[in-house]
Parts: C-alpha cells; structure tokens; sequence
C-alpha cells in the first residue's frame, strides 16, 4: 500500500511480493510502533532491574497480517525452547482512540478470522440464448443474498458474526454466460462452536442453493476454508482487570478505559491457546482534536489499514513503553 500521509517519515520504499509482484510499503496498522515499543520497553526493564525479578521472554513475532507468525513460532517450539510464561501481554495501536490513552477488553476482544474461497459453477454459453445455459452469475447473487441469512436468520442475535463477500468475479465478455464465478469471504466470529456452524451454512447455503438452481452434484459450488485461519483474543478477565487498575494508577483514570470487542482479528490469540492467561491493551495513537471532531460527525478517522493512517508518533511511543513496563513490572510483583 502506498502511503498518502503527507508526513515527513512517509515510507517510499517498495517491496517484492510473495507473487513476484512489486508493492509499495507504508507505516499502516502501527507495526512499527508496536517495534519501537518493543524496544523501549526493554530498555526500559533492563535499566529498572533492582525493581523486579523473573524471566522476561520478549516475543518478536512477525507475518501477524497473514495470521501465520505465532502459529509458526509455536509450531517451532517457542514455548519448549524458551521458557513456558506465566502471562503473555500485548498492545496494538487504535486507530479511533486519543494518543496518550490505553483501552481495555475483558473477555472476547477480537474475532476469529477465517477467509472462505467459493468456486460457482455453472453452464455457460452466448448471452442471447439464456434458457440454454445455467448462469453462475445469477447462482452466485442468489448465494451472495442467502449468505446474508446465516447472521440475520440462524445465528443467536447477541452472539456476533460477520460473513462479508469481499470480492466476486465472474465472466469476460458483454455478450458471452461464463461458466464460473470465484468468490472470496471473511467470516468473522467469537467461538469456537459458532465458527463451526457459520462455516458449514456457508457451504450447506451454497450448495443447497445450486441444487435448487437444477445443478447435478458434479456442478456443485467449491467451498475452501483456507489455512489461514487466526483464532480469536479473548483476554483473561482477571488479569485484564489488575492491569487495567495498576495502569489506571499509573497514567490516571482518565487515560484508561473501558472499551468494546470488535471483528478485527489479531494472531496473538494462539499464545492464549496454549493455556496461558492473556491481555491485548489497545494503544491510542490518534491527535486528540480528530478523535474529539470524528465524535462530533465533523471528520472520518482513517482506519488502521488506509493509505491516510498516521499516528501521533512521540505520545504514542511514550505510552506504549510507559504501559507495557508498568504492566511488566506489576506482573513481577514490583512496585
């Protein structure tokens, strides 16, 4: 993505895909904040050594986009060749909350995130003889409104989901029916059981609907639920709250606050998973005027991954590293 900030550190750097493709790469989602965090909060521990004591196992884990690094540093024996921790703690940059503030989330915090590819089929032919063909084009739009039903009509109303299909394709000329359409979903969810059952209406919508669109069993849809599933953050309610008390101390009350789950997906969920009590901090990073004018509905606040995000630099990092060592320093049993 390029980066349209404007700023003086603005990123002009390309980048080689995985594809072959050349991409540009900016400063979105707070990656690099999150690192200069990273680094000051060590700095800042080893310096304030006399003040606490324990093992310190600090997590550089990269490829969170594709939700892919921390299941591959546990596949690699993260936890059997490092110490086992007590407690896992993060933070990630708001793209909506004031420079100098933390939130908190007990409980679920962010979603499950699954992406789903579906292969139409259908039977294609010249578009001025319609009633001889079986259009995938007409199949995948009754798929993609039936799709709409699994949130609105079979899931429990306070047990949130999220199926979006983020892109559709399908034919290449005015006058010809294709034979396929692709398309290509998020599916986003909090539990385990109800991540099972939306990904299998997803399939049981699909193909139900292709028969009732006289297709043989051969010329069904091809429903792949890819391997890049993140799982969700729920953070540890108890330990969420005695950080969220020592750093409503530490910065004041008016710096800390409650906020919301959302459906965005972090892979920090799998350390959560291997039975270790965990917390995700949200770290303000936007001027606090913008915040205080989007509320007013007089702005849009760019979101996390828009070419237009910028954080606050200096009072974001201070917070950062101000949190993260406080909240260590509070798990070690200092002061």
């Amino acid at each position: 993505m390029q980066e349209m900030t404007g700023k003086p550190y603005a990123s002009t750097v390309t980048a080689v895909e995985q594809n072959g493709q050349d991409v540009h790469v900016m400063h979105a989602c707070g990656h690099d904040v999150h690192m200069t965090v990273f680094v000051g909060t060590a700095r800042r521990l080893a310096a304030m050594k006399d003040q606490w004591s324990g093992t310190l196992v600090m997590i550089g884990q990269p490829a969170e986009e594709r939700g892919a690094g921390a299941k591959a540093m546990i596949s690699d024996g993260l936890f059997q060749r490092f110490p086992l921790p007590d407690y896992n703690i993060a933070l990630h940059v708001s793209s909506s909350l004031e420079a100098g503030r933390i939130a908190y989330v007990p409980g679920f915090a962010l979603a499950n995130v699954d992406s789903v590819d579906i292969t139409v089929k259908g039977v294609g032919g010249h578009g001025a003889y319609p009633h001889s063909t079986k259009d995938p084009i007409v199949l995948a739009s009754q798929i993609v409104m039936g799709l709409q039903t699994i949130a609105s009509r079979e899931v429990n109303p306070q047990d949130s989901v999220v199926v979006t299909v983020g892109s559709i394709h399908g034919g290449a000329k005015h006058n010809v029916i294709s034979d396929q359409v692709k398309m290509q979903l998020t599916v986003r969810s909090y539990s385990d059981e109800t991540r099972a059952y939306v990904l299998n209406a997803i399939e049981r919508i699909a193909h139900n609907t292709a028969r009732a669109f006289g297709l043989p069993d051969d010329l069904l849809p091809v429903v792949e639920v890819k391997d890049e599933y993140t799982p969700a953050t729920y953070n540890d309610p108890q330990l969420t709250n005695r950080l969220a008390k020592a750093l409503s101390d530490h910065l004041g009350a008016e710096n800390v606050v409650k906020s919301n789950p959302v459906m965005g997906g972090e892979d920090f969920g799998r350390y959560g998973r291997e039975g270790i009590p965990s917390v995700i901090f949200w770290l303000g990073a936007v001027e606090p005027e913008k915040v205080a004018a989007a509320r007013r509905g007089e702005i849009s606040l760019p979101s996390l991954h828009s070419p237009y995000f910028a954080p606050l630099p200096e009072p974001t990092i201070k917070t950062g590293v101000a949190a993260m060592t406080h909240a260590a320093v509070t798990l070690f049993g200092g002061e």
